[in-house]
C-alpha cells in the first residue's frame, strides 16, 4: 500500500465526520480557535463590541465639539478644585487616572500568583483592585455632585455650550457603570478564588479573564482623560 493510501485512510480515522463531528466537539467543550480557552474568547468579542460603543460615544463627542457655535467650557477650569484658597486645574482628575492606573498593576499581579495557585495572594490582589476601583467611582460621584450643585445638567450648563452636559454625563456614565460592574465582578472571583473553588476545577483561567475586562476599563479611561479632560 502506497504512503499516500495511507495517509489518506489515516485522515478518514481520525477527522470527525462534518457535523456529527462538530456537534461531538462542542458537547465535549472542547477547545477550538487554536486552542483558546472558551471563556477567553467570549470576552474578547464583548469587548470588542464595547469597543464599538465607546467609539461611537468618542467620535460623537468630537464632532458635536467641533461643529458648535457657542464657546466650548474650558474643562481646566470647570473640573478645577479649590484647595488652600487655590484653584487647582483637574487636580481630582488626576488623581482618578493615578487610582484607576494603578489597579491596572494590581490586577496584572493578581493575574500572575493566579497561575501559581498561590490562593491568598491572587485574592489580596484582586480585593485591592476592586478597592481601587471604588475609590474611582466614589471620586467620580464626589464630581458629578460637585457639577449638578453649579448648575450642570445634560441639556444645559452655566459655561457655555449645552452639548457639553450630555456628552459629559453620557460618557462619564457609561465608564462609571463599568467600573462598578467590574468592581463587583472581580470581588466576586476574588471570594471564589479565596475560598478555593478554582484549586478543585483548576480554572485560574478566570483571574486572566476578569482582568481582560479590567484592562480595558482602564484603557478607555485613558482616552476618555485625553478627549474630554485635556481637549
Amino acid at each position: 500500500m502506497s504512503q499516500t493510501t495511507l495517509t489518506q485512510q489515516d485522515h478518514l480515522v481520525t477527522a470527525p465526520n462534518s457535523l456529527e463531528g462538530l456537534v461531538s466537539d462542542w458537547s465535549t467543550d472542547q477547545e477550538v480557535f487554536k486552542k483558546v480557552q472558551w471563556g477567553k474568547a467570549m470576552m474578547w468579542i464583548f469587548l470588542l463590541s464595547d469597543t464599538f460603543i465607546f467609539s461611537c460615544f468618542l467620535t460623537s463627542y468630537m464632532t458635536v465639539r467641533a461643529s458648535t457655535t457657542v464657546p466650548w467650557p474650558n474643562p481646566s477650569e470647570v473640573f478645577a478644585l479649590t484647595l488652600f484658597g487655590q484653584n487647582v486645574p483637574l487636580i481630582l482628575i488626576a488623581i482618578m487616572t493615578f487610582v484607576l492606573i494603578s489597579s491596572s498593576g494590581t490586577m496584572a499581579m493578581a493575574v500572575n500568583f493566579g497561575y501559581r495557585r498561590n490562593r491568598k495572594m491572587t485574592a489580596a490582589l484582586m480585593y485591592a483592585t476592586a478597592l481601587l476601583g471604588l475609590m474611582f467611582v466614589s471620586m467620580q460621584a464626589f464630581e458629578w455632585t460637585k457639577l449638578i450643585s453649579e448648575g450642570a445638567r445634560p441639556w444645559a450648563n452655566p459655561w457655555g455650550a449645552p452639548q457639553f452636559g450630555a456628552t459629559f454625563f453620557m460618557i462619564t456614565g457609561f465608564h462609571g457603570l463599568h467600573v462598578t460592574i467590574g468592581v463587583i465582578y472581580l470581588t466576586i472571583i476574588a471570594t471564589r478564588v479565596l475560598n478555593g473553588v478554582y484549586d478543585r476545577n483548576g480554572k485560574y483561567e478566570v483571574v486572566e479573564i476578569a482582568g481582560l475586562y479590567w484592562h480595558f476599563v482602564d484603557l478607555v479611561w485613558v482616552f476618555i482623560f485625553a478627549f474630554f479632560y485635556l481637549w
